[in-house]
């Protein structure tokens, strides 16, 4: 059976182009990069030539680019060394944040005492600029980091992000922006921006997984959180993933050119899904800003269905359809997220269903009645 395919918040699907190029340089590089053989230095070359390419393409200089192993580890590399090297005491985010960002800041805030403060949110998510300047105005007397996604990996709420980075500026505070769910859908001018730190996972943009970058401001000084070695400029030890790093340059390259296009066609796939939705399901409800395509981004909606079925998106697989319940680092896929619960504050969530529903390049029409199909026969049915 064929599937339909509504997870790419999780993952996306390789493109052929990206396979073929990893393919290749299976085949040729075999150098490791640190060597200083011929062969070495030809797999270094490409090794930076694809840092360049990212950097190009980000507006950013090469030297900012800092290969890791995922999002996740990128995020961890950030916020750990802002405490260690910029001697951060202080930082602000959402509780709606990504777990690589929130358990992370609560490992160190037991460890080091650290203060994690919460900028308020409305019901559908959206973050009050105003108590995060309040929170900014009040203890500007010591080093600040400001840490808060740029598109929500669940609802996909999209932040006001030139006007936090504003405001981060006027205090002087140290700005990172969880950018994984950003990257290689929308045109990120880092340098624009005035942003410090950002990250990006190639699986995210139809790249391969367990490859991605941190963007690092230069002049920031940041140290290793890995040890052993002097790769990454000393920022990251470990031979470099230069299968990953080659297949990762190629994803976002090609997501780069056809960015105007497959955001237009996807655009409208997610709109018609919203429409078959609210004629097919009786009393959904669509969370966060999910169901705009201006303040959301065009790759996620997120829904309630008025009927509680631990399993339906077990069953929907079953029926050839795959859709999330909730972000894919959930050990339990199953359990309600720590968004959601958030967005309705425990209210009604007992009788109500959620699916991620995330779209990518390759969906048609012909999937979201598929989709639609399937959510009809099982709602009927509970």
């Amino acid at each position: 059976m064929k599937k339909v395919y509504f997870d790419n918040a999780a993952t996306t699907p390789m493109r052929k182009q990206v396979i073929n190029y990893m393919i290749s340089s299976l085949k040729e590089s075999l150098g490791n990069p640190s060597s200083i053989h011929s062969l070495g230095i030809k797999t270094r070359s490409n090794l930076e030539y694809s840092r360049i390419n990212i950097a190009n393409i980000l507006n950013a200089d090469p030297s900012e680019i800092i290969f890791t192993s995922s999002g996740t580890e990128a995020n961890n590399l950030i916020l750990r060394s802002c405490i260690n090297d910029l001697k951060i005491k202080y930082i602000i985010t959402s509780n709606i944040e990504h777990k690589s960002i929130l358990e992370t800041l609560n490992d160190l805030y037991r460890k080091y005492g650290v203060v994690i403060d919460f900028v308020k949110l409305n019901n559908n998510g959206i973050l009050d600029i105003n108590d995060l300047e309040k929170k900014l105005k009040k203890n500007n007397h010591s080093p600040i980091l400001v840490s808060l996604m740029y598109v929500n990996n669940e609802i996909g709420n999209i932040l006001d992000i030139y006007s936090v980075c504003n405001i981060c500026k006027k205090y002087k505070a140290y700005f990172h922006s969880d950018t994984i769910q950003a990257i290689g859908h929308y045109n990120l001018d880092i340098k624009k921006l005035n942003i410090d730190f950002a990250c990006g996972s190639a699986h995210k943009f139809n790249g391969p997984m367990g490859i991605g970058f941190a963007f690092i401001r230069k002049g920031l000084n940041i140290k290793a959180i890995i040890t052993g070695g002097s790769q990454e400029r000393e920022t990251r030890a470990g031979t470099e993933n230069i299968y990953g790093i080659l297949g990762m340059s190629k994803a976002i390259e090609i997501a780069n050119i056809n960015l105007k296009k497959e955001k237009k066609d996807i655009e409208k796939i997610k709109k018609y899904c919203i429409k078959q939705l609210k004629k097919s399901i009786p009393g959904i409800i669509f969370n966060g800003l999910s169901y705009s395509t201006i303040k959301s981004i065009y790759t996620i909606l997120n829904i309630a269905i008025p009927k509680k079925d631990n399993m339906i998106s077990f069953n929907l697989d079953l029926k050839g359809v795959i859709v999330s319940q909730g972000s894919a680092c959930n050990s339990n896929s199953y359990k309600v997220s720590h968004v959601i619960k958030i967005l309705f504050n425990n209210k009604k969530i007992n009788k109500l269903s959620f699916i991620r529903i995330s779209f990518g390049f390759l969906n048609k029409k012909k999937d979201i009645d598929i989709l639609i199909s399937c959510l009809k026969d099982m709602v009927s049915r509970l």
